[in-house]
């Protein structure tokens, strides 16, 4: 990201490190409008990358208001939109990765398009070490991602999922997230990509891991303009429920925000695993082996988001329904 600037001449992203970084009196989160347009600079490579990195981390250090992320993800969203309208039923971002127990929110979404819903699934992987990413899984079981919107199109009308990777809807926020290693921290990319939504679905939800983050997704998600939304502190940041705890789902339904506590579905903790084995999950959805809280979690996750898509409506009636789709799953699937 270079750009050429007289030595008497002040950068014009200056002005936004400035905004954020001129100390604990004289900082300030930025305007929408202003976040707006400091994203669309970063998006045309008129950056240095020093400015890049001072942005990020100032942001990070502040934490990104909800104002700043519907800047962010108005910029972005002009670059990434796909080049003819996809009918989706779900937005599912996946950008944590897992490390203390497997992947189980992949079985949510294998039984949710598997019963007829479209998923379109976006998220970035590597960024972190020691976890497990979608991407990764999704290729070890052969069903691929795609690397174009008409891969996206084809995947969804075969299987009713597609993953597709940062790297390919948006290399540029990519690049950012990679910084991850680099920085040591993460960016608000990590933020503001799960909000992306490029397919306009009906239904939006999302996974995170700092409490602190949930009502402030939410809050941009109504200001966005979605519709219907469910934000969760998920196992690891993934949208994955964890059956040992309280479950808080913090929505947008039209214009009216909604807290819903969905309570744990057991008394004990269960022990981490040990290792995490890619055959022990497969055999789990073939019906080799049970797992007691894998498939709570796949039942509990898949709850939520039918709940979410209108399929029930109340907690029973939606967990009643989940059962049921694990019971009747197509165990050849993988």
């Amino acid at each position: 990201m270079k750009t050429s600037i007289p030595p008497s001449h002040e950068h014009p992203f200056a002005q936004y490190v400035r905004i954020l970084g001129k100390g604990k009196k004289g900082s300030r989160s930025l305007t929408e409008e202003e976040a707006f347009d400091a994203m669309n600079m970063i998006m045309a490579d008129q950056v240095e990358d020093v400015q890049l990195g001072a942005f990020l981390m100032l942001l990070r250090v502040k934490e990104e208001s909800p104002e700043e992320l519907l800047g962010f993800v108005r910029s972005v969203r002009q670059f990434i939109k796909p080049e003819r309208a996809i009918a989706v039923d779900l937005d599912w971002s996946s950008y944590a990765g897992k490390r203390r127990h497997l992947p189980w929110y992949l079985f949510s979404i294998f039984l949710l398009a598997e019963n007829g819903q479209r998923l379109f699934i976006h998220g970035a992987s590597g960024h972190t070490i020691d976890r497990i990413y979608t991407e990764d899984v999704l290729n070890e079981l052969g069903l691929g991602v795609a690397k174009s919107w008409a891969q996206c199109t084809q995947q969804l009308d075969q299987q009713g999922l597609s993953y597709f990777p940062l790297a390919h809807l948006c290399p540029k926020l990519h690049r950012i997230i990679e910084l991850r290693n680099v920085m040591g921290l993460r960016s608000p990319v990590h933020t503001l990509s799960r909000l992306l939504n490029p397919c306009d679905a009906g239904a939006v939800i999302q996974g995170i891991f700092h409490p602190g983050y949930r009502p402030v997704h939410q809050l941009a998600a109504q200001a966005l303009g979605y519709d219907k939304v469910d934000v969760i502190k998920g196992e690891a940041g993934e949208i994955e429920r964890n059956p040992d705890a309280d479950t808080l789902v913090q929505s947008v339904r039209g214009n009216e925000l909604i807290d819903e506590t969905w309570p744990a579905l057991f008394s004990k903790r269960h022990m981490k695993e040990s290792e995490l084995e890619l055959p022990e999950l497969i055999a789990v959805w073939r019906g080799d082996k049970s797992h007691e809280y894998g498939e709570a979690a796949v039942t509990g996750t898949t709850a939520i988001a039918l709940k979410l898509l209108g399929k029930a409506k109340t907690q029973a009636e939606a967990e009643t329904m989940a059962q049921d789709l694990w019971a009747e799953r197509n165990k050849s699937f993988i």
